[in-house]
Protein backbone atom coordinates (compact mmCIF):
# COMPACT_ATOMS: atom_id res chain seq x y z
CA UNK A 1 0.00 0.00 0.00
CA UNK A 2 1.44 3.31 -1.11
CA UNK A 3 0.24 5.66 1.65
CA UNK A 4 -0.06 4.70 5.30
CA UNK A 5 -3.07 6.93 5.98
CA UNK A 6 -5.14 5.05 3.38
CA UNK A 7 -5.68 2.46 6.14
CA UNK A 8 -8.22 4.91 7.62
CA UNK A 9 -10.63 3.71 4.90
CA UNK A 10 -10.71 0.17 6.34
CA UNK A 11 -12.97 0.79 9.40
CA UNK A 12 -15.30 2.90 7.20
CA UNK A 13 -15.67 -0.01 4.77
CA UNK A 14 -16.17 -2.59 7.54
CA UNK A 15 -18.87 -0.45 9.18
CA UNK A 16 -20.52 0.11 5.79
CA UNK A 17 -20.75 -3.64 5.13
CA UNK A 18 -22.11 -4.34 8.63
CA UNK A 19 -24.84 -1.70 8.24
CA UNK A 20 -25.58 -3.02 4.72
CA UNK A 21 -26.36 -6.44 6.23
CA UNK A 22 -28.70 -4.73 8.74
CA UNK A 23 -30.46 -2.88 5.92
CA UNK A 24 -31.13 -6.12 4.04
CA UNK A 25 -32.49 -7.87 7.16
CA UNK A 26 -34.97 -5.05 7.75
CA UNK A 27 -35.88 -5.14 4.05
CA UNK A 28 -36.82 -8.81 4.45
CA UNK A 29 -38.86 -8.00 7.58
CA UNK A 30 -40.78 -5.34 5.62
CA UNK A 31 -41.26 -7.72 2.69
CA UNK A 32 -42.93 -10.23 5.03
CA UNK A 33 -45.06 -7.51 6.60
CA UNK A 34 -46.49 -6.76 3.13
CA UNK A 35 -48.02 -10.26 3.07
CA UNK A 36 -48.27 -11.02 6.82
CA UNK A 37 -49.43 -7.71 8.27
CA UNK A 38 -48.95 -8.65 11.93
CA UNK A 39 -45.42 -10.11 11.53
CA UNK A 40 -43.31 -8.83 14.46
CA UNK A 41 -46.12 -6.47 15.49
CA UNK A 42 -46.11 -4.53 17.82
CA UNK A 43 -42.36 -4.99 18.45
CA UNK A 44 -41.32 -3.70 15.00
CA UNK A 45 -44.22 -1.96 13.22
CA UNK A 46 -43.96 -1.50 9.44
CA UNK A 47 -43.29 2.25 9.67
CA UNK A 48 -40.34 1.61 12.01
CA UNK A 49 -38.92 -1.21 9.83
CA UNK A 50 -39.17 1.10 6.82
CA UNK A 51 -37.36 3.94 8.63
CA UNK A 52 -34.57 1.61 9.70
CA UNK A 53 -34.29 0.08 6.19
CA UNK A 54 -34.01 3.42 4.38
CA UNK A 55 -31.90 5.18 7.04
CA UNK A 56 -29.39 2.31 7.14
CA UNK A 57 -29.11 2.54 3.35
CA UNK A 58 -28.23 6.24 3.49
CA UNK A 59 -25.82 5.88 6.42
CA UNK A 60 -23.92 2.86 5.10
CA UNK A 61 -23.52 4.45 1.66
CA UNK A 62 -22.13 7.60 3.33
CA UNK A 63 -19.65 5.41 5.24
CA UNK A 64 -18.72 3.78 1.93
CA UNK A 65 -18.29 7.13 0.14
CA UNK A 66 -16.13 8.50 2.97
CA UNK A 67 -14.00 5.35 2.98
CA UNK A 68 -13.60 5.67 -0.80
CA UNK A 69 -12.44 9.29 -0.40
CA UNK A 70 -9.94 8.40 2.32
CA UNK A 71 -8.52 5.67 0.11
CA UNK A 72 -8.50 7.58 -3.20
CA UNK A 73 -7.49 11.10 -2.18
CA UNK A 74 -3.99 10.23 -0.89
CA UNK A 75 -3.18 8.40 -4.15
CA UNK A 76 -4.65 11.16 -6.30
CA UNK A 77 -3.00 13.94 -4.26
CA UNK A 78 0.28 12.02 -3.78
CA UNK A 79 0.39 12.81 -0.07
CA UNK A 80 -0.91 11.48 3.24
CA UNK A 81 -4.35 12.48 4.54
CA UNK A 82 -4.22 15.84 6.33
CA UNK A 83 -5.29 14.32 9.69
CA UNK A 84 -5.80 10.54 10.04
CA UNK A 85 -6.66 11.07 13.74
CA UNK A 86 -9.54 13.40 12.80
CA UNK A 87 -10.74 10.81 10.27
CA UNK A 88 -10.86 8.08 12.92
CA UNK A 89 -12.50 10.35 15.52
CA UNK A 90 -15.24 11.30 13.04
CA UNK A 91 -15.72 7.64 12.18
CA UNK A 92 -16.55 6.75 15.80
CA UNK A 93 -18.78 9.82 16.25
CA UNK A 94 -20.74 8.93 13.09
CA UNK A 95 -21.00 5.23 13.95
CA UNK A 96 -22.18 5.82 17.54
CA UNK A 97 -24.65 8.55 16.47
CA UNK A 98 -26.03 6.31 13.72
CA UNK A 99 -26.34 3.29 16.04
CA UNK A 100 -28.08 5.33 18.78
CA UNK A 101 -30.53 6.72 16.22
CA UNK A 102 -31.46 3.24 15.00
CA UNK A 103 -31.84 2.05 18.63
CA UNK A 104 -34.06 5.10 19.21
CA UNK A 105 -36.31 4.14 16.29
CA UNK A 106 -36.64 0.58 17.62
CA UNK A 107 -36.85 1.27 21.37
CA UNK A 108 -39.34 4.13 21.73
CA UNK A 109 -42.36 5.40 19.77
CA UNK A 110 -41.38 7.98 17.15
CA UNK A 111 -43.38 10.77 18.84
CA UNK A 112 -41.53 10.08 22.11
CA UNK A 113 -38.20 10.13 20.25
CA UNK A 114 -39.08 13.53 18.82
CA UNK A 115 -39.95 14.83 22.29
CA UNK A 116 -36.81 13.61 24.08
CA UNK A 117 -34.45 14.81 21.32
CA UNK A 118 -35.69 18.39 21.35
CA UNK A 119 -37.58 18.38 18.06
CA UNK A 120 -39.85 21.13 19.48
CA UNK A 121 -36.93 23.58 19.47
CA UNK A 122 -36.01 22.99 15.80
CA UNK A 123 -38.62 20.75 14.13
CA UNK A 124 -37.03 18.64 11.37
CA UNK A 125 -38.47 15.16 11.99
CA UNK A 126 -41.34 13.25 10.44
CA UNK A 127 -40.34 13.45 6.77
CA UNK A 128 -39.55 10.44 4.60
CA UNK A 129 -35.80 9.61 4.52
CA UNK A 130 -35.15 12.58 6.85
CA UNK A 131 -36.67 10.98 9.95
CA UNK A 132 -33.44 11.40 11.94
CA UNK A 133 -33.77 13.40 15.18
CA UNK A 134 -32.57 17.00 14.93
CA UNK A 135 -29.54 16.24 17.13
CA UNK A 136 -28.55 13.40 14.77
CA UNK A 137 -28.84 15.76 11.80
CA UNK A 138 -26.61 18.28 13.59
CA UNK A 139 -24.15 15.44 14.28
CA UNK A 140 -24.17 14.49 10.58
CA UNK A 141 -23.38 18.11 9.64
CA UNK A 142 -20.44 18.21 12.10
CA UNK A 143 -19.07 14.88 10.82
CA UNK A 144 -19.40 15.88 7.15
CA UNK A 145 -17.81 19.30 7.73
CA UNK A 146 -14.88 17.67 9.56
CA UNK A 147 -14.55 15.13 6.75
CA UNK A 148 -14.68 17.88 4.08
CA UNK A 149 -12.01 19.89 5.90
CA UNK A 150 -9.79 16.80 6.04
CA UNK A 151 -10.00 15.81 2.36
CA UNK A 152 -10.10 19.39 1.05
CA UNK A 153 -6.86 20.23 2.89
CA UNK A 154 -5.28 17.05 1.50
CA UNK A 155 -6.29 17.94 -2.07
CA UNK A 156 -5.21 21.60 -1.74
CA UNK A 157 -1.74 20.66 -0.47
CA UNK A 158 -1.13 17.92 -3.05
CA UNK A 159 -1.48 17.09 -6.73
CA UNK A 160 -4.76 18.27 -8.27
CA UNK A 161 -6.52 15.75 -10.51
CA UNK A 162 -9.89 15.70 -12.25
CA UNK A 163 -10.88 12.59 -10.26
CA UNK A 164 -10.25 14.18 -6.84
CA UNK A 165 -11.79 17.52 -7.94
CA UNK A 166 -15.02 15.88 -9.15
CA UNK A 167 -15.22 13.86 -5.94
CA UNK A 168 -14.69 16.99 -3.86
CA UNK A 169 -17.44 18.90 -5.73
CA UNK A 170 -19.75 15.93 -5.14
CA UNK A 171 -19.07 15.90 -1.39
CA UNK A 172 -19.43 19.67 -1.01
CA UNK A 173 -22.74 19.45 -2.88
CA UNK A 174 -23.83 16.60 -0.58
CA UNK A 175 -23.10 18.76 2.48
CA UNK A 176 -24.76 21.91 1.11
CA UNK A 177 -27.98 20.22 -0.03
CA UNK A 178 -28.31 18.33 3.27
CA UNK A 179 -28.78 21.70 4.99
CA UNK A 180 -32.27 21.85 3.43
CA UNK A 181 -33.24 19.01 5.80
CA UNK A 182 -33.33 21.70 8.52
CA UNK A 183 -35.87 23.77 6.56
CA UNK A 184 -39.31 22.50 7.54
CA UNK A 185 -42.01 24.98 6.48
CA UNK A 186 -45.60 24.42 7.62
CA UNK A 187 -46.92 24.76 4.07
CA UNK A 188 -46.92 21.20 2.68
CA UNK A 189 -46.28 22.27 -0.94
CA UNK A 190 -43.30 24.39 0.10
CA UNK A 191 -42.06 21.59 2.36
CA UNK A 192 -42.14 18.99 -0.45
CA UNK A 193 -40.67 21.47 -2.94
CA UNK A 194 -37.50 21.89 -0.88
CA UNK A 195 -37.48 18.34 0.54
CA UNK A 196 -36.57 17.19 -2.96
CA UNK A 197 -33.53 19.51 -2.84
CA UNK A 198 -32.05 17.00 -0.41
CA UNK A 199 -33.45 13.74 -1.74
CA UNK A 200 -33.35 14.28 -5.52
CA UNK A 201 -30.28 16.50 -5.71
CA UNK A 202 -28.37 13.94 -3.67
CA UNK A 203 -29.23 10.77 -5.59
CA UNK A 204 -29.76 12.28 -9.05
CA UNK A 205 -27.16 15.02 -8.72
CA UNK A 206 -24.11 15.28 -6.48
CA UNK A 207 -23.95 11.56 -5.56
CA UNK A 208 -23.54 10.83 -9.26
CA UNK A 209 -20.35 12.92 -9.21
CA UNK A 210 -19.01 10.75 -6.38
CA UNK A 211 -20.04 7.64 -8.36
CA UNK A 212 -18.29 8.93 -11.51
CA UNK A 213 -15.06 9.75 -9.68
CA UNK A 214 -14.87 6.33 -7.96
CA UNK A 215 -15.59 4.54 -11.24
CA UNK A 216 -12.92 6.60 -13.05
CA UNK A 217 -10.36 5.87 -10.29
CA UNK A 218 -10.95 2.10 -10.40
CA UNK A 219 -10.84 2.03 -14.21
CA UNK A 220 -7.53 3.95 -14.24
CA UNK A 221 -6.10 1.35 -11.86
CA UNK A 222 -7.41 -1.85 -13.45
CA UNK A 223 -7.12 -0.95 -17.16
CA UNK A 224 -3.94 1.14 -17.38
CA UNK A 225 -5.69 3.41 -19.93
CA UNK A 226 -4.26 6.94 -20.08
CA UNK A 227 -5.65 9.15 -17.32
CA UNK A 228 -6.34 11.93 -19.87
CA UNK A 229 -8.74 9.70 -21.83
CA UNK A 230 -10.69 8.70 -18.69
CA UNK A 231 -10.77 12.30 -17.44
CA UNK A 232 -12.31 13.56 -20.70
CA UNK A 233 -15.08 10.99 -20.37
CA UNK A 234 -15.60 12.00 -16.74
CA UNK A 235 -15.98 15.68 -17.67
CA UNK A 236 -18.68 14.89 -20.25
CA UNK A 237 -20.55 12.53 -17.92
CA UNK A 238 -20.68 14.97 -14.97
CA UNK A 239 -21.71 17.85 -17.25
CA UNK A 240 -24.68 15.81 -18.53
CA UNK A 241 -25.45 14.65 -14.97
CA UNK A 242 -25.71 18.21 -13.65
CA UNK A 243 -27.57 19.63 -16.67
CA UNK A 244 -30.23 16.90 -16.60
CA UNK A 245 -30.29 16.23 -12.86
CA UNK A 246 -30.76 19.76 -11.53
CA UNK A 247 -33.67 20.78 -13.76
CA UNK A 248 -34.88 17.17 -13.74
CA UNK A 249 -35.86 17.76 -10.11
CA UNK A 250 -39.05 19.07 -11.69
CA UNK A 251 -40.41 15.56 -12.26
CA UNK A 252 -41.15 15.45 -8.52
CA UNK A 253 -43.17 18.68 -8.69
CA UNK A 254 -45.98 17.47 -10.99
CA UNK A 255 -48.74 16.88 -8.45
CA UNK A 256 -47.72 18.77 -5.31
CA UNK A 257 -49.15 22.20 -6.13
CA UNK A 258 -46.03 23.61 -7.82
CA UNK A 259 -46.35 25.79 -10.97
CA UNK A 260 -47.60 24.02 -14.13
CA UNK A 261 -44.45 24.69 -16.16
CA UNK A 262 -42.67 21.98 -14.17
CA UNK A 263 -44.70 19.39 -16.08
CA UNK A 264 -42.91 20.44 -19.27
CA UNK A 265 -39.46 21.12 -17.79
CA UNK A 266 -39.56 18.06 -15.56
CA UNK A 267 -40.63 15.77 -18.42
CA UNK A 268 -38.01 17.07 -20.90
CA UNK A 269 -35.00 17.06 -18.59
CA UNK A 270 -35.99 13.83 -16.86
CA UNK A 271 -36.23 12.17 -20.27
CA UNK A 272 -32.59 13.20 -20.77
CA UNK A 273 -31.43 11.81 -17.40
CA UNK A 274 -30.69 8.29 -18.75
CA UNK A 275 -28.06 9.80 -21.11
CA UNK A 276 -25.23 10.23 -18.54
CA UNK A 277 -25.89 6.69 -17.28
CA UNK A 278 -25.75 5.31 -20.83
CA UNK A 279 -22.51 7.25 -21.35
CA UNK A 280 -21.16 5.73 -18.13
CA UNK A 281 -21.88 2.21 -19.44
CA UNK A 282 -20.21 2.95 -22.80
CA UNK A 283 -17.28 4.56 -20.94
CA UNK A 284 -16.69 1.57 -18.64
CA UNK A 285 -16.80 -1.04 -21.42
CA UNK A 286 -14.65 1.12 -23.72
CA UNK A 287 -11.95 1.51 -21.08
CA UNK A 288 -11.91 -2.21 -20.28
CA UNK A 289 -11.71 -3.06 -24.00
CA UNK A 290 -8.81 -0.61 -24.45
CA UNK A 291 -6.96 -1.86 -21.39
CA UNK A 292 -3.20 -2.01 -21.63
CA UNK A 293 -2.76 -4.69 -19.01
CA UNK A 294 -4.65 -7.59 -17.49
CA UNK A 295 -5.11 -6.58 -13.87
CA UNK A 296 -5.23 -9.57 -11.49
CA UNK A 297 -8.27 -8.15 -9.63
CA UNK A 298 -10.96 -9.57 -11.93
CA UNK A 299 -13.65 -9.10 -9.28
CA UNK A 300 -13.15 -5.31 -9.08
CA UNK A 301 -13.33 -5.07 -12.89
CA UNK A 302 -16.60 -7.05 -12.83
CA UNK A 303 -18.08 -4.71 -10.18
CA UNK A 304 -17.05 -1.67 -12.27
CA UNK A 305 -18.75 -3.01 -15.40
CA UNK A 306 -21.75 -4.18 -13.38
CA UNK A 307 -22.15 -0.73 -11.84
CA UNK A 308 -22.30 0.92 -15.27
CA UNK A 309 -24.87 -1.54 -16.65
CA UNK A 310 -27.13 -1.75 -13.60
CA UNK A 311 -27.05 2.02 -13.00
CA UNK A 312 -28.18 2.54 -16.59
CA UNK A 313 -30.99 -0.01 -16.22
CA UNK A 314 -32.14 1.06 -12.74
CA UNK A 315 -31.66 4.82 -12.81
CA UNK A 316 -31.93 5.27 -16.58
CA UNK A 317 -34.44 2.81 -18.04
CA UNK A 318 -36.66 2.25 -14.97
CA UNK A 319 -36.45 5.96 -14.16
CA UNK A 320 -37.62 6.86 -17.65
CA UNK A 321 -40.50 4.36 -17.45
CA UNK A 322 -42.49 6.65 -15.16
CA UNK A 323 -40.88 10.06 -15.42
CA UNK A 324 -43.04 11.77 -18.09
CA UNK A 325 -45.91 13.76 -16.57
CA UNK A 326 -48.78 11.98 -18.45
CA UNK A 327 -47.42 8.57 -17.31
CA UNK A 328 -46.49 9.73 -13.81
CA UNK A 329 -50.09 10.89 -13.33
CA UNK A 330 -50.99 7.20 -12.97
CA UNK A 331 -47.75 5.73 -11.60
CA UNK A 332 -46.58 8.10 -8.87
CA UNK A 333 -46.51 6.58 -5.42
CA UNK A 334 -47.04 3.08 -6.79
CA UNK A 335 -44.82 -0.02 -6.66
CA UNK A 336 -43.29 1.19 -9.96
CA UNK A 337 -41.49 3.82 -7.84
CA UNK A 338 -40.22 1.09 -5.49
CA UNK A 339 -39.00 -1.00 -8.47
CA UNK A 340 -37.04 1.97 -9.86
CA UNK A 341 -35.68 2.87 -6.42
CA UNK A 342 -34.37 -0.61 -5.66
CA UNK A 343 -32.52 -1.17 -8.92
CA UNK A 344 -31.27 2.43 -9.16
CA UNK A 345 -29.78 2.46 -5.66
CA UNK A 346 -28.25 -0.98 -6.10
CA UNK A 347 -26.83 -0.27 -9.55
CA UNK A 348 -25.56 3.25 -9.01
CA UNK A 349 -24.44 3.37 -5.39
CA UNK A 350 -24.35 -0.06 -3.71
CA UNK A 351 -22.31 -1.58 -6.53
CA UNK A 352 -19.81 1.29 -6.77
CA UNK A 353 -19.10 1.08 -3.01
CA UNK A 354 -18.63 -2.70 -3.33
CA UNK A 355 -16.41 -2.01 -6.35
CA UNK A 356 -13.99 0.29 -4.47
CA UNK A 357 -13.99 -2.13 -1.50
CA UNK A 358 -13.20 -4.98 -3.90
CA UNK A 359 -10.29 -3.03 -5.37
CA UNK A 360 -8.83 -1.49 -2.20
CA UNK A 361 -9.44 -4.03 0.56
CA UNK A 362 -6.90 -6.62 -0.72
CA UNK A 363 -4.26 -3.86 -0.84
CA UNK A 364 -5.13 -2.63 2.65
CA UNK A 365 -4.88 -6.23 3.90
CA UNK A 366 -1.33 -6.48 2.61
CA UNK A 367 -2.02 -8.44 -0.57
CA UNK A 368 0.12 -7.74 -3.65
CA UNK A 369 -2.69 -6.61 -5.96
CA UNK A 370 -5.77 -8.76 -5.51
CA UNK A 371 -7.40 -11.47 -3.45
CA UNK A 372 -6.41 -15.08 -4.22
CA UNK A 373 -8.18 -16.55 -7.30
CA UNK A 374 -10.43 -18.78 -5.12
CA UNK A 375 -11.61 -15.77 -3.09
CA UNK A 376 -12.30 -13.87 -6.31
CA UNK A 377 -14.39 -16.74 -7.69
CA UNK A 378 -16.51 -16.69 -4.51
CA UNK A 379 -16.83 -12.89 -4.76
CA UNK A 380 -17.89 -13.08 -8.41
CA UNK A 381 -20.52 -15.68 -7.49
CA UNK A 382 -21.75 -13.18 -4.88
CA UNK A 383 -21.88 -10.50 -7.58
CA UNK A 384 -24.08 -12.62 -9.84
CA UNK A 385 -26.38 -13.90 -7.08
CA UNK A 386 -26.98 -10.37 -5.69
CA UNK A 387 -27.38 -8.78 -9.12
CA UNK A 388 -29.75 -11.43 -10.52
CA UNK A 389 -31.77 -11.33 -7.27
CA UNK A 390 -32.05 -7.54 -7.58
CA UNK A 391 -33.22 -7.87 -11.20
CA UNK A 392 -35.99 -10.23 -10.03
CA UNK A 393 -36.92 -7.94 -7.10
CA UNK A 394 -37.27 -5.12 -9.63
CA UNK A 395 -39.29 -7.20 -12.11
CA UNK A 396 -41.68 -8.47 -9.41
CA UNK A 397 -42.20 -4.95 -8.04
CA UNK A 398 -42.78 -3.70 -11.60
CA UNK A 399 -45.42 -6.40 -12.10
CA UNK A 400 -47.01 -5.45 -8.78
CA UNK A 401 -46.97 -1.78 -9.80
CA UNK A 402 -48.57 -2.33 -13.21
CA UNK A 403 -51.38 -4.42 -11.72
CA UNK A 404 -51.80 -1.96 -8.83
CA UNK A 405 -52.19 0.97 -11.25
CA UNK A 406 -54.69 -0.91 -13.38
CA UNK A 407 -56.82 -2.03 -10.41
CA UNK A 408 -56.70 1.20 -8.39
CA UNK A 409 -56.34 3.98 -10.91
CA UNK A 410 -57.28 2.98 -14.46
CA UNK A 411 -60.08 0.39 -14.30
CA UNK A 412 -63.77 1.19 -14.82
CA UNK A 413 -64.44 0.34 -11.17
CA UNK A 414 -61.28 1.34 -9.23
CA UNK A 415 -60.55 -0.82 -6.20
CA UNK A 416 -59.72 0.47 -2.76
CA UNK A 417 -56.02 0.40 -1.80
CA UNK A 418 -56.23 -2.64 0.51
CA UNK A 419 -58.41 -4.64 -1.89
CA UNK A 420 -55.83 -3.93 -4.59
CA UNK A 421 -53.02 -5.07 -2.29
CA UNK A 422 -54.71 -8.45 -1.83
CA UNK A 423 -54.77 -8.90 -5.60
CA UNK A 424 -51.02 -8.32 -5.99
CA UNK A 425 -49.89 -10.39 -2.97
CA UNK A 426 -48.32 -13.04 -5.26
CA UNK A 427 -45.82 -10.47 -6.53
CA UNK A 428 -44.93 -9.58 -2.93
CA UNK A 429 -44.25 -13.24 -2.09
CA UNK A 430 -42.04 -13.57 -5.18
CA UNK A 431 -40.24 -10.35 -4.23
CA UNK A 432 -39.59 -11.76 -0.76
CA UNK A 433 -38.09 -14.96 -2.25
CA UNK A 434 -35.82 -12.83 -4.45
CA UNK A 435 -34.88 -10.84 -1.33
CA UNK A 436 -33.77 -14.04 0.41
CA UNK A 437 -31.68 -14.75 -2.71
CA UNK A 438 -30.07 -11.32 -2.32
CA UNK A 439 -29.23 -12.06 1.32
CA UNK A 440 -27.59 -15.35 0.26
CA UNK A 441 -25.52 -13.35 -2.25
CA UNK A 442 -24.47 -10.88 0.45
CA UNK A 443 -23.45 -13.71 2.81
CA UNK A 444 -21.43 -15.21 -0.06
CA UNK A 445 -19.75 -11.82 -0.52
CA UNK A 446 -18.78 -11.77 3.18
CA UNK A 447 -17.44 -15.34 2.93
CA UNK A 448 -15.12 -14.25 0.06
CA UNK A 449 -13.09 -12.16 2.54
CA UNK A 450 -12.13 -15.32 4.45
CA UNK A 451 -11.25 -17.59 1.51
CA UNK A 452 -7.51 -18.26 1.33
CA UNK A 453 -5.21 -19.51 -1.41
CA UNK A 454 -2.15 -18.40 -3.28
CA UNK A 455 -1.82 -14.66 -3.78
CA UNK A 456 -1.44 -13.11 -7.21
CA UNK A 457 1.35 -10.77 -8.14
CA UNK A 458 0.59 -7.36 -9.55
Amino acid sequence: MQYQSQAVAKPYFIAALGLFAGQILFGLIMGLQYVMGDFLFPEIPFNVARMVHTNLLIVWLLFGFMGAAYYMVPEESEREIHSPKLALALFWIFLIAGALTIVGYLAVPYATLAKITGNDLLPTMGREFLEQPTITKIGIVIVVLGFLFNITMTVLKGRKTVVSSVMLIGFWGLAIFFLFSFYNPENLVLDKYFWWWVVHLWVEGVWELILGSILAFVLIKVTGVDREVIEKWLYIIIAMTLITGIIGTGHHYYWIGAPEYWQVLGSIFSALEPIPFFMMAVFAFNMVNQRRREHPNKAATLWALGTAVMAFLGAGVWGFLHTLAPVNFYTHGSQITAAHGHMAFYGAYVMIVLCIISYSMPLMRGRAAANPPKAQVVEMWAFWVMTISMVFITLFLTGAGILQIWLQRMGDTPMSFMAGQDQIALFYWLREIAGVGFLIGLITYFISFFVGGEEQAS
